[in-house]
């Protein structure tokens, strides 16, 4: 069945938006057991969220610069990549955005991914192995994806998802710890197993399982935005399908420098061997198949 691009945009938003919301009652849920439980009430309550509010702040303005750290990402020289750079600065011409910091990562897997708090402070870094692979309408294809989360917001959204994470993981480790070691004498036993379960164990997978689905809605919905981009679905397409035989080749790498919490950025999953219900990325064959039914 043929797929309209602003459809499959719409869609796909109100999903991750919902999710969004239902991630945020989670975690405020989270929050207020956690104060009620130590009995700090309502200055607990406040006092915790000015916390998460610091947190946040923090991962807003330095994020972008510890991921690229983290992903041992080089500034690309113009002379050495022309050629890329006429490719960027053409899409951010068209979505009538600043063109972003482009960066270059040595590596053999195929991938790209963007950072950056905002469309005026956005990277978009691609590895050596996918500049190799692919030709210039698959490159326009996989950037007009990355420039779409720039243009979108993806990446702010994603931060805030990792930042609820983090907290959620905190508060579950010192649940866990204090009604294991220092609250017995506070609450019957039934009562603790109960808080333990669900604040200690329970939520952070909860956390983790609507993280993931909210990154794959993203990557449908940059797939949609950067095939509208280009007007050229089959490029995106074509690109995909590269990347999916790479994958099936057994001597294939994981990114070098990728890990849990950089995942989710990337424009195809980093790792191998992940389950597509844990994987912070749709199946290929899934996006394959909706790119080449859109028109």
């Amino acid at each position: 069945m043929a797929v309209n691009y602003f459809d499959q945009i719409s869609r796909n938003k109100w999903k991750s938006i919902l999710l969004m919301l239902i991630f945020f009652v989670l975690f405020v849920g989270v929050v207020f057991v956690f104060t009620l439980f130590l009995g700090l009430g309502l200055f607990g309550l406040v006092i915790s969220f000015i916390l998460v509010g610091i947190y946040a702040l923090f991962t807003y303005y330095s994020g972008d610069k510890v991921v690229l750290a983290i992903s041992n990402a080089k500034e690309a020289d113009r002379k050495q990549y022309p050629g890329l750079y006429n490719v960027v600065e053409g899409l951010a011409l068209a979505q009538g955005l600043p063109t972003p910091k482009i960066y270059i990562m040595n590596d053999s897997n195929p991938n790209a991914f963007a950072t950056g708090r905002s469309p005026k402070h956005a990277s978009v870094v691609v590895t050596t192995g996918l500049l190799q692979m692919m030709n210039k309408e698959e490159l326009e294809g996989v950037l007009a994806h990355e420039m779409s989360h720039v243009g979108n917001n993806d990446i702010q959204f994603m931060m805030i998802a990792i930042v609820f994470v983090g907290v959620i993981g905190i508060i579950a480790m010192f649940t866990r710890s204090f009604l294991f070691f220092g609250g017995g004498d506070r609450r019957d036993e039934g009562f603790l197993i109960i808080i333990a379960l669900i604040v200690g164990i329970l939520a952070p997978i909860a956390a983790a399982l609507i993280q993931l689905a909210i990154s794959r809605k993203r990557e449908y919905m940059a797939d949609a935005n950067g095939a509208r981009l280009t007007r050229n679905p089959k490029g995106l397409s074509s690109a995909l399908k590269k990347i999916q035989q790479y994958e099936k080749n057994p001597n294939s790498q994981p990114v070098q420098h990728a890990n849990e919490v950089t995942s989710s950025l990337y424009f195809a999953n980093p790792f191998k061997g992940i389950g597509n219900f844990f994987s912070t990325h749709p199946p290929i064959e899934d996006r394959i198949k909706i790119l080449d039914s859109m028109y």
